[in-house]
């Protein structure tokens, strides 16, 4: 997501060329068979930068326009409409969809099937770098980079090679994912969450006729999911609640995800280390390449949307006033989001409190309906440019 945006972005501004490289096909979709959640935040933040773009993701997409929270036996605990603390609604889309609109939108800049083989500091102490890399026209190479832009994951090749293995924090909670054919028959539609005891599932429908669903439950910290815990019997089990029987909503999910046809992607929540750039080569990590963090709150995506555009305006607003240097952009992009991730990761992280080992979800979301709560919520999809990089922008127009 965030190399689309900024090769498309950056190729715009007079004086720069840019390459944006893609391990895969242009046909190849990873994660294409599970569906996202985007929040206010980055809706906003690419509208300001890229309304056409923008738009062209809010045509692909279903409007998340609410937030509820039940128990799997039906009882109702929050139901939060998104405007009443954001400007705007959120999106809901398959991951295949947001591909597609995002590769089309730079089409022509994006080279496919790209293999990188070396990459490294210019020797020079200049902060440039360099690349080799291969496709299917042969061996490249590529030095005097002025600006490297890592984007490929929370496992980035780019930020091993400059920076050394990314530290993962596991925060002891297993999760699953699957995208299914809606046959709820409008059982499952606006995001929504549904707990028993500490276990969740979390559903909302997608384009065309889709149902992304995942589930979540505690595992011990830094233990792998066993493969015990992944039977269908186990995952009845979770979810059912022992004394009530389940909802419409409930027995839906349940048995949509206990189908041995479905198809579950598994994984441990996690958090890594923040790192935004180098500090001695013009190199910029964003999304998960810059900072991996915990999926409550619809975070992850957002933050690569909201990271570039934040990327894109410091870069736009230094080249309008004559500034061609990286060091500078790269300096100035830090100063802008460092204030901004460290809010986001440290609130994701607190919002996934009903998700941990022996939590009641009742009161966790009691807490979650409390002033203090929606306050950060406000913070969070409406603080998406930091005050630093306001006061450098009002400077440049000055």
């Amino acid at each position: 997501m965030a190399g689309a945006i900024m090769a498309r972005g950056l190729a715009e501004l007079p004086g720069l060329d840019v390459i944006c490289l893609e391990r895969v096909a242009p046909d190849d979709q990873a994660e294409a068979g599970t569906g996202l959640n985007i929040g206010p935040n980055a809706v906003q933040a690419l509208t300001g930068v890229d309304p056409e773009l923008a738009q062209a993701i809010t045509d692909a997409a279903f409007p998340w326009d609410s937030w509820r929270v039940t128990l799997t036996d039906g009882t109702e605990l929050m139901n939060l409409p998104m405007r009443d603390v954001a400007p705007s609604a959120g999106w809901r889309l398959r991951w295949s969809e947001l591909y597609r609109v995002l590769r089309e939108g730079a089409a022509g800049l994006i080279r496919y099937g790209a293999r990188i083989t070396e990459m490294g500091r210019m020797p020079d102490g200049s902060g440039r770098t360099f690349l080799r890399w291969t496709d299917a026209s042969g061996a490249h190479e590529l030095d005097d980079i002025d600006l490297l832009v890592g984007v490929d994951g929370r496992f980035s090749q780019v930020r091993q090679s400059f920076a050394g293995s990314t530290r993962a924090r596991q925060v002891g909670v297993a999760i699953f994912r699957t995208l299914l054919r809606d046959t709820s028959n409008g059982v499952i539609n606006d995001y929504e969450q549904w707990f028993n005891r500490d276990n969740r599932l979390l559903g909302f429908r997608v384009p065309p006729d889709h149902i992304y669903v995942s589930g979540t439950f505690p595992i011990p910290v830094g233990s792998d999911i066993s493969d015990a815990q992944k039977t269908r019997e186990a995952l009845r089990r979770a979810y059912t609640p022992l004394d009530k029987p389940l909802s419409e909503q409930g027995r839906w999910l349940v048995d949509a995800v206990c189908d041995p046809e479905a198809n579950l992607h598994w994984a441990r929540l996690q958090e890594s280390e923040v790192r935004i750039m180098e500090p001695d080569a013009n190199v910029l990590y964003l999304g998960d390449s810059s900072h991996g963090m915990v999926p409550t709150l619809g975070q992850g995506a957002t933050q690569a949307i909201e990271g570039s555009s934040t990327a894109l305006t410091v870069i736009r607003n230094l080249v309008a006033a004559g500034n061609f240097q990286p060091r500078d952009w790269l300096e100035a992009i830090a100063e802008a989001r460092a204030e901004r991730i460290n809010f986001v990761m440290t609130f994701s992280l607190e919002a996934s409190d009903t998700l941990f080992a022996g939590s009641d979800p009742v009161a966790g979301t009691l807490e979650k309906n409390a002033p203090a709560f929606r306050a950060k919520l406000r913070q969070l999809y409406h603080d998406f440019e930091a005050p630093p990089l306001a006061a450098a922008k009002q400077a440049a127009a000055q």
